[in-house]
């Protein structure tokens, strides 16, 4: 099977890529690479692809794929540092205008990344995938629209699948400080200490991206009467914490560290997942990892690297501070499209 994985060179996509070849999957990327020369730990060998901005895929690219995994998004932007429009462009119209074209060029399965975020603010009882959405981001509300509007592209011949991650953490080659995981503890390795920005009383489903590119590898193959149009979860069940639970396991695991918390400011996203659905529906998935595990990898990971309290704020491993950077620099403009890029393809 050939394979197109959209924003390959990313947080997720760049251990996607390695479990799709090892499982012999034909694998081609399509990323336009804003976080080049921001790779942590060893950088694997490269995926042949699309060096191209996403808004600028055209059917015929997409001719000799039977898949797309569609990764390729603009971050969720708290602070504003980006024109707030290009959540609608890119994370919305560029995603449905890639599935159009996969539709006219007979691809037929198109397994989109989604967010628990869509969960928003929620009660903290379980909440699978009948149960209320309520988005309180741009990116969050995006993603809830593509889901709505890629399920009314489906039909005999097109497969939409609808996957809403769970919050990722865990070594990768293109390594993320912006998630919880991740930041509290490089946080605790670089400083000795965690200071959370909240009350901590929020709850988060977290998973390791390893076990998060397996799902999406499971999708590939499903039967169509399985998973066909369908949101799954991407999230284990048992694997749901409060962000004062991270951050004292953190604490726990890594050696001389404390936390500390921020009594005064709520974090107005709280969600529970059950992510039961998706392991019925792919008997052969097995989740490999827990939090704890995680996090003595990632402890390992950054102490071997030697991870320093600068490395923990620069915009190398912090996605909108590294984009707006690029902005300032001139590298890229106000769309974020590299000056220099015309959509050049790579090894193909």
């Amino acid at each position: 099977m050939r394979v197109l994985v959209t924003g390959h060179r990313g947080y997720i996509g760049s251990v996607l890529t390695g479990v799709l070849r090892r499982a012999r999957y034909d694998v081609v990327g399509l990323d336009c690479d804003w976080y080049r020369g921001c790779d942590f730990g060893r950088v694997r060998e490269p995926v042949p692809g699309f060096e191209t901005d996403l808004r600028d895929i055209e059917f015929t690219d997409l001719l000799s794929f039977d898949a797309v995994i569609h990764l390729a998004a603009v971050p969720e932007d708290h602070d504003l540092l980006l024109d707030p429009t290009l959540t609608e462009e890119i994370n919305y119209a560029a995603t449905m205008r890639l599935a159009e074209c996969c539709k006219q060029a007979k691809v037929s399965r198109f397994v989109f990344a989604s967010t628990c975020a869509v969960y928003g603010a929620n009660s903290p009882e379980l909440v699978d995938e009948t149960g209320p959405t309520a988005p309180i981001t741009d990116y969050a509300r995006s993603k809830l629209r593509c889901e709505r509007d890629l399920a009314r592209l489906a039909d005999g011949d097109f497969t939409p699948v609808l996957l809403r991650m769970a919050t990722a953490y865990g070594v990768s080659p293109r390594m993320r400080l912006d998630t919880v995981v991740n930041d509290f503890v490089a946080s605790a390795v670089a400083q000795g200490r965690v200071n959370m920005q909240t009350t901590g009383r929020a709850w988060r489903p977290l998973m390791h991206v390893e076990d998060i590119a397996r799902a999406y590898a499971a999708m590939l193959t499903a039967a169509n009467d399985l998973v066909a149009n369908q949101v799954f979860n991407v999230a284990n069940t048992a694997e749901n914490y409060r962000v004062a639970d991270v951050a004292e396991l953190v604490s726990e695991i890594v050696p001389r560290s404390t936390y500390t918390i921020n009594s005064g400011t709520l974090d107005r996203r709280s969600y529970r997942v059950n992510g039961d659905k998706l392991v019925r529906t792919s008997p052969g998935l097995a989740y490999r990892w827990t939090l704890r595990n995680g996090i003595r990898q990632l402890r390992d990971a950054m102490e071997n690297a030697g991870m320093t309290p600068g490395e923990w704020r620069c915009g190398r491993y912090r996605r909108l501070l590294r984009l707006r950077t690029l902005v300032e620099r001139g590298e890229i403009d106000s769309s974020l499209r590299f000056r220099e890029l015309a959509a050049v393809r790579l090894g193909l």
